[in-house]
């Protein structure tokens, strides 16, 4: 089995797979594509080959099974006797691919191709998996598992990791973390001679307003993450390295995003989500679009500037709750399959034999967001 994350990287859905697996010990094989710079982050003993490599190339066309979390943009001849299973990485809000309004060619072409090898997608609930199948083109086959990521924010130990996170990056006790986590910008990443990341223009006014036993936790998208210099500052710990961004959700006490898919993935935790959207109405009718009105679904407010935020991250501080209607209708929609068990599933949809799997709890719906 060939397995892939981010292009390189030990993380995601398929890492949670993967190390499901690890118990069966010789009845599998395990490959995990790698780049140089992310090596150090794979366990020991794990057997890589370098992602584009004739080495990976090699693995993935003897491969009998393949598991990514991303387009693999690489040649290669997929055999008929393999199985690819395309896990994605995020629900989508803004839109993807070929439902972009003006997609950037190269790379739809490069995808488009990978889709073409996809045997199975998996989807992390109702809600996304037409537009799942939208974006991409895809008419095969698609298993609502919810995302095997996931799993270890409901896990039983999930209070000790959070512990063992805090601690290593040294978080003291009764300090607040706040994690940064917004996504990439088009218009940056491709133009030619503008850096590929910006900040809101009063970033500095946010980190210099949060409460005194409040920090920042800073974590880039993957797309910049490797090509925007580290940011320090005694209230900011960039935290884009990381190879895990479970970690990170387990560790922050409240997720401020803006469009990134990590405000689905963190309402499984239960902590509050503020949406930093200073440049929404470019993001949404110039740059993207979105699948579903912001505005209306998001689980907690829309914030335009710095002190908008600071002053919301006061109120939670002051012990004011945010919408509890509002945010259970967004855990409906896009959480219901998130139960701690979406690893279960897919190792049972592929790996059989394996213990029962728990089916998806019979009193947590799936309603569609109003558009």
């Amino acid at each position: 089995m060939v397995w892939s994350s981010f292009s390189g990287r030990y993380s995601d859905s398929p890492r949670a797979v993967y190390e499901a697996l690890l118990p069966r010990g010789e009845e599998f094989s395990h490959v995990w594509l790698v780049r140089p710079e992310t090596r150090g982050d794979f366990p020991a003993g794990v057997a890589t080959a370098e992602y584009g490599s004739p080495e990976g190339r090699a693995a993935l066309e003897a491969a009998d099974v393949v598991f990514a979390n991303n387009g693999i943009s690489l040649d290669w001849d997929k055999s008929p006797a393999t199985t690819y299973v395309q896990t994605w990485h995020g629900t989508p809000l803004k839109r993807m691919h070929r439902d972009v309004a003006r997609p950037t060619g190269g790379l739809l072409t490069a995808l488009d191709r990978d889709v073409a090898r996809w045997d199975v997608l998996l989807s992390p609930n109702a809600f996304s998996t037409p537009n799942l199948r939208s974006a991409f083109g895809y008419t095969g086959e698609v298993l609502e598992t919810g995302y095997p990521r996931n799993d270890v924010l409901s896990a039983p130990d999930r209070d000790e990791r959070r512990a063992a996170v805090r601690a290593a990056l040294g978080i003291a006790d009764g300090v607040t973390t706040v994690l940064y986590a917004p996504t990439w910008r088009d218009d940056l990443v491709m133009t030619d001679g503008v850096p590929d990341h910006a900040f809101p223009p009063d970033f500095a006014d946010l980190v210099d307003g949060l409460p005194a036993d409040h920090v920042l936790l800073l974590r880039l998208h993957t797309m910049v993450a490797d090509r925007f210099p580290q940011v320090t500052g005694e209230r900011v710990v960039d935290v884009s390295d990381h190879p895990e961004v479970s970690d990170l959700y387990l560790a922050a006490d409240v997720l401020l995003t803006d469009y990134s898919s990590a405000m689905f993935d963190f309402a499984v935790t239960g902590r509050p989500v503020l949406s930093f959207t200073y440049d929404l109405e470019h993001y949404r009718d110039e740059l993207r679009g979105f699948y579903f009105d912001l505005a209306e679904v998001a689980p907690g407010p829309l914030l335009s500037t710095s002190a908008e935020v600071v002053a919301a991250l006061a109120d939670l501080a002051g012990g004011r709750r945010q919408d509890t209607a509002r945010r259970a209708a967004f855990e409906r929609t896009f959480c219901s399959l998130e139960d701690g068990h979406a690893t279960d599933r897919v190792v049972a949809r592929f790996f059989p034999p394996t213990d029962r799997v728990p089916a998806p709890p019979a009193d947590r719906g799936v309603e569609h967001a109003h558009d």
